[in-house]
């Protein structure tokens, strides 16, 4: 058993994952691992921003943390833990399971040195490394997750985006409206939104006249989404070699955050 390490699952959080995790495949060697403590390992490289190799010795070997992330993430079910937990913690809001509103936005971070697959310069932001493009409900709940380089525009990244999105299916059959700033703003963008995924698109722009900090209606909500996952160190800077891997980092740092509501 690890130590209590702030990071941690409780049981009660586990418990209530546990019923998600995939079984042992049929004809293979029993799991001889607690899945326990490679889920509180997975959450302490998260939460503290270690490398693999550095986690505590007192958590299963890296080797097998890292192998059963990387499966998971090859299988789908990060996505899928992720998905049934949204909507579980929307019903908890007394909420229809399914959003009919969502809210679009981008964050760019510096990677780090060794990372070269997929990374950009924002010139407005100043910034090299990769852009991260979230689609969250109006609670701040993730729907889906894009990573690109950092030089990817605000409309072509949230063309990609939202065709991850529309591509749930039944999951979110009750949207109608995405919520986005100026920089996802010009007639193209709208009309592919409305042509491409039968959603109308609704613009958020800063009033000129303010100055220092303004809540804008609805941006607030994917804003503090963002602010969220500032709380993971390992996801102030990008460190994955692979963007496929910061986004499923992105959808365990909101499995943690629903896991916790809801236990």
């Amino acid at each position: 058993m690890s130590k209590d390490y702030p990071s941690n699952l409780t049981r009660a959080q586990y418990e209530l994952l546990s019923d998600l995790l995939p079984e042992v495949k049929p004809g293979g060697r029993p799991r001889s691992v607690d899945l326990w403590e490679v889920l509180n390992a997975m959450m302490y490289l998260l939460v503290e921003g270690c490398r693999w190799r550095a986690l505590p010795g007192d958590f299963p070997p890296w080797q097998t943390v890292y192998t059963y992330f990387r499966n998971w993430r090859k299988d789908g079910t990060w996505i899928i833990i992720h998905d049934h937990l949204r909507e579980w913690t929307r019903i908890e809001q007394d909420r229809h399971p399914q959003p009919s509103e969502a809210v679009i936005d981008s964050q760019s971070v510096k990677s780090a040195a060794m990372v070269h697959e997929a990374v950009g310069y924002d010139a407005g932001k100043k910034i090299k490394g990769r852009k991260r493009f979230l689609g969250v409900d109006t609670f701040g709940l993730v729907l889906r997750v894009l990573v690109t380089a950092a030089s990817v525009p605000e409309r072509e990244g949230g063309k990609q985006l939202l065709k991850r999105v529309k591509a749930m299916g039944p999951a979110i059959s009750r949207l109608t409206i995405i919520w986005a700033d100026g920089g996802f703003d010009g007639p193209a963008f709208m009309m592919w939104v409305m042509d491409t995924c039968r959603w109308i698109l609704q613009v958020v722009l800063r009033p000129q006249e303010t100055k220092g900090f303004v809540l804008l209606k609805k941006r607030w909500v994917v804003e503090r989404t963002l602010g969220w996952l500032m709380g993971c160190r390992r996801l102030v800077r990008d460190y994955e070699l692979l963007p496929a891997t910061s986004e499923t980092l992105i959808y365990l740092a909101m499995i943690r955050i629903m896991v916790r509501r809801l236990a």
